[in-house]
């Protein structure tokens, strides 16, 4: 069964590929790959996030308010028309991250947003989730601003804990064609030799974990993807107006 609903702190790390390769067998000795990486190697993420017309949503979130939301559509390597992806909602309230995800296919994913009626029931649709959505898109007009694309590799603790480490490569963005069908190809947002470290857990982060945090010298900070691709967006066109 696909899970639908998350609640969990996220703590952000931004590495060089050297630190990368140094933890990461200090890592596998606590957790082990999820389906998706363990052949080794990174699988593609791609998002369209959606904003008001005005970047309303982003513009907030930049402010860092003590609650701010987003709407994406997530898809793992490039969909087509009936491909299965997640139109996900995230909420973050104090530093707890609450997403809420429907499995949907694309072409019912992008009526949906368009029209914010939410589709028949063909037993995919998660409908109290769904019904959030709705209600989002009642608040906001939003349309299709920018996808974002990385490449990731992921872990899971391998006890009961839902403790869960990622690493983002290559991230990537395009404001033309935003469109998942199009590809996943954009313009970094981040240096080539840099990777983004996520920590979710509901929980604390388990003493082993800090131990390997503090011993390479790795602090938490805030970073947000659609937030620094808007911010470099911005910058390039205030350079662009004034030469």
């Amino acid at each position: 069964m696909i899970k639908c609903v998350f609640s969990r702190y996220e703590h952000k790390y931004m590495l060089d590929l050297v630190k990368f390769n140094r933890i990461l067998p200090q890592l596998e000795e606590y957790t082990v790959p999820d389906k998706y990486s363990r052949s080794g190697s990174t699988y593609p993420i791609n998002n369209i996030y959606y904003d008001t017309e005005d970047d309303y949503l982003i513009r907030r979130s930049l402010q860092k308010p003590k609650y701010k939301e987003k709407l994406r559509l997530r898809s793992y390597g490039v969909p087509s028309t009936g491909s299965l992806v997640f139109l996900e909602l995230k909420k973050k309230y104090n530093g707890l991250v609450n997403k809420r995800r429907t499995a949907i296919t694309l072409e019912k994913a992008e009526s949906f947003v368009r029209t914010g009626i939410i589709p028949e029931d063909d037993g995919i649709i998660n409908r109290q989730v769904a019904g959030e959505i709705a209600y989002f898109l009642s608040m906001y007009k939003v349309y299709p601003k920018v996808v974002l694309s990385y490449d990731r590799i992921a872990y899971f603790s391998e006890d009961d804990s839902d403790l869960r480490i990622s690493f983002d490569f290559n991230i990537r963005a395009r404001r033309s064609n935003v469109s998942l069908e199009d590809g996943d190809y954009g313009e970094p947002i981040l240096n080539r030799r840099l990777c983004l470290m996520e920590i979710k857990t509901s929980q604390a982060i388990p003493l082993w974990l800090t131990q390997i945090l503090t011993e390479n010298e790795l602090y938490s900070r805030s970073f947000s993807k659609y937030g620094t691709e808007y911010t470099n967006t911005v910058s390039a066109q205030m350079k662009e107006r004034y030469i």
